[in-house]
């Protein structure tokens, strides 16, 4: 059976790792970032981006488990922080002349779990003294579990490929079998994907999905079919539709939901909009083949 390779790049790999420091940093509010993935082994970090760095000194950096700030975190499963690095106690110094480099001064590591073992570590790192809270911790705990999701993601779409281009390959003869079976997986595979799309809140990888969705189920020769994305709707503009779906009329709906009719219009035009429908007996259909309503 032929099979498309396909080698999906997780967060901490190639570009996609610069793509989220530059988002932690940005949350964050500090001046740089760097971090990379955890060994298969768990003994060690290795830096393999920054973002915001002035120089070249922490990239490459290998932290290994119970040395620095990273390594302490690494071993603790915990997120840590440190005000004033280098005269901080309870960490190891074994990595001040690259952080010196660095001017930094604040330094903070929040370690990625994935199935309760750390994935990846990210730094964040400011060049004055800060004094790091809960609060800040807290507030970047949405991007964390986002991020955590996004590997997920990542991992189980490379279990399946890998599944898919290892499978053993059918009886050849006769040779109308063998390319019907052939398509079945590969549709299979693809409503697979399709379904992960959906979940997927980052949009460069929910189209990098719809991507593999597309070369997974064009024929031999033929180039891509384009895949409509999938729809989000907000809450509010399902539970309009949901109204509509009923016949009741606008001011019946709003009545309902407890809010004013001009709102109604409102979340029912961006609704029939995102649905490409052309009216909203159009964007009803539309929601319930894309399973948003009943």
């Amino acid at each position: 059976m032929s099979t498309t390779a396909i080698a999906p790049e997780a967060p901490y790999d190639g570009s996609r790792i610069a793509q989220t420091l530059a988002s932690f940093r940005t949350a964050s509010g500090l001046d740089l970032a760097f971090g990379g993935p955890v060994r298969g082994d768990g003994t060690a970090i290795d830096i393999t981006a920054t973002y915001g760095a002035k120089g070249a000194s922490l990239r490459g950096l290998r932290v290994v488990n119970g040395e620095g700030l990273g390594g302490k975190t690494l071993q603790t499963r915990q997120p840590g922080s440190v005000d004033h690095y280098y005269t901080a106690r309870g960490i190891t110094h074994l990595y001040d002349t690259a952080v010196a480099q660095e001017q930094i001064q604040t330094v903070a590591a929040l370690p990625i779990m994935i199935d309760r073992a750390p994935r990846m570590l990210i730094y964040l790192a400011s060049r004055s003294r800060l004094g790091l809270g809960g609060v800040w911790f807290d507030s970047l705990r949405p991007l964390i579990r986002t991020l955590e999701r996004e590997i997920l993601i990542d991992d189980e779409v490379r279990n399946r490929l890998s599944r898919l281009a290892t499978a053993p390959a059918p009886v050849r003869t006769p040779a109308e079998k063998a390319a019907k079976h052939d398509l079945a997986e590969r549709r299979e595979m693809a409503a697979e994907l399709t379904d992960l799309a959906g979940q997927v809140i980052d949009p460069e990888v929910r189209s990098r999905l719809e991507a593999m969705v597309r070369r997974l189920t064009a024929a031999p020769g033929e180039a891509p079919a384009r895949l409509a994305p999938a729809v989000r709707l907000a809450a509010r503009e399902v539970d309009v539709l949901r109204q509509v779906a009923l016949g009741n009329s606008n001011r019946e709906a709003a009545e309902a939901l407890g809010i004013v009719e001009s709102t109604v219009k409102s979340y029912l035009k961006s609704a029939t909009r995102k649905l490409n429908a052309n009216n909203r007996v159009h964007a009803v259909r539309m929601a319930r083949e894309a399973g948003l309503i009943d």
